[in-house]
Order: C-alpha cells, then sequence, then structure tokens
C-alpha cells in the first residue's frame, strides 16, 4: 500500500474550500482510511504536529494533531523536537469538522512552518489560547481548548480548511532546515 503524499503549496487542493463531512459518514470506511492515511502521513515527519486532510489530497474538514504534542516531546515555543523516546499510550487526536468557538484577546507572533510549505518558517500572530469544538473519530462531539503550541495548531489547521496557507499571513518568512 502506498503512503499518503503531502502535497506541497502549488497544489490547488490547498486553496480550496474544504466541505464537513457529514456525521452519518465518520464511520465509513472512507472516512476511518482518511484517518489512517493522514496519520500515517504526519507520522513520516519528525517535526510535524499536525495535519489537515486537504494536505493529502482530501479537501475535507479533518486535522489530526500528533500524539508528540501530548507527550511532551515538543516544546511550546517554535514546535522543534524534544529528543523524547519514550513510548506512550497516548494517540494522534483527531477533529472532525472543527469550530474554533473562543480565542483570546492576547496574541503574539509564533513561529510556524506547514509541512505542506516546505522549507519555509515565519512568524505568525496568533491567540494564544484556543478552544475549538469538534467530532472525534468515533462520531463523538468535544470540547477542548489549549494554549501556546496547541492553541497555534488549532488556528492554523483550521486556516487550511479556508485555503489559507501560513504564508499569507507571515513575516520574517526564511528557509529553514529542520533539525
Amino acid at each position: 500500500m502506498d503512503m499518503p503524499i503531502i502535497i506541497q503549496k502549488e497544489n490547488p487542493v490547498l486553496r480550496e474550500t474544504a466541505k464537513e463531512v457529514p456525521l452519518r459518514k465518520i464511520a465509513t470506511h472512507q472516512i476511518q482510511t482518511l484517518l489512517k492515511d493522514m496519520s500515517d502521513a504526519l507520522n513520516t515527519q519528525p517535526d510535524g504536529v499536525a495535519i489537515a486532510a486537504p494536505q493529502i489530497g482530501v479537501s475535507l474538514r479533518i486535522f489530526v494533531i500528533s500524539k508528540k504534542v501530548f507527550d511532551g516531546q515538543f516544546i511550546n515555543k517554535g514546535g522543534m523536537p524534544n529528543n523524547g523516546n519514550e513510548e506512550s499510550d497516548l494517540k494522534d487526536m483527531v477533529f472532525i469538522n472543527p469550530v474554533l468557538k473562543k480565542v483570546s484577546r492576547d496574541k503574539e507572533f509564533m513561529p510556524e512552518g506547514c509541512l505542506s510549505v516546505r522549507p519555509l518558517w515565519g512568524k505568525v500572530c496568533r491567540a494564544t489560547k484556543a478552544t475549538v469544538e469538534a467530532y472525534d473519530e468515533n462520531g463523538k462531539k468535544f470540547t477542548r481548548g489549549g494554549s501556546g503550541l496547541l492553541a497555534q495548531i488549532f488556528q492554523h489547521e483550521i486556516d487550511h480548511f479556508d485555503g489559507v496557507l501560513f504564508i499569507d499571513k507571515a513575516k520574517d518568512i526564511s528557509e529553514a532546515i529542520p533539525k
């Protein structure tokens, strides 16, 4: 079986408005396979913290956050990996049809990159706290708040659903190769 390819910024799918997933379809083989493909693609990227479905060419409102974010392998500023090699029971977290419910008034410029905009990095002004409402891989509705890196991920991935790439908002863009 072929590994899903992470498409790059020139691909027009990344500029489309992604469609919502009908709730009755979450449990289908098609969506469950897509979720696995997204996790597989994300897990090929040592510096990857999250991926949206459009990044593997599927224009649906789904993103997955790597379990690395939750087990302390990533520092909050900049998202470069710590060298945590511990195995954990955590799994990638799925967000289907996510909606930003609340963002803090506090904003700051945060270093940001994207698996679909290699090898560019820049600084994007993001809310320091955010709350998202979404459905999980079983179709159960949940709300998740986060600050720092997690809030940044929520905003970055939801931008993907509106055809917005971080380079559209970033300043001080430069090339950087992940360590």
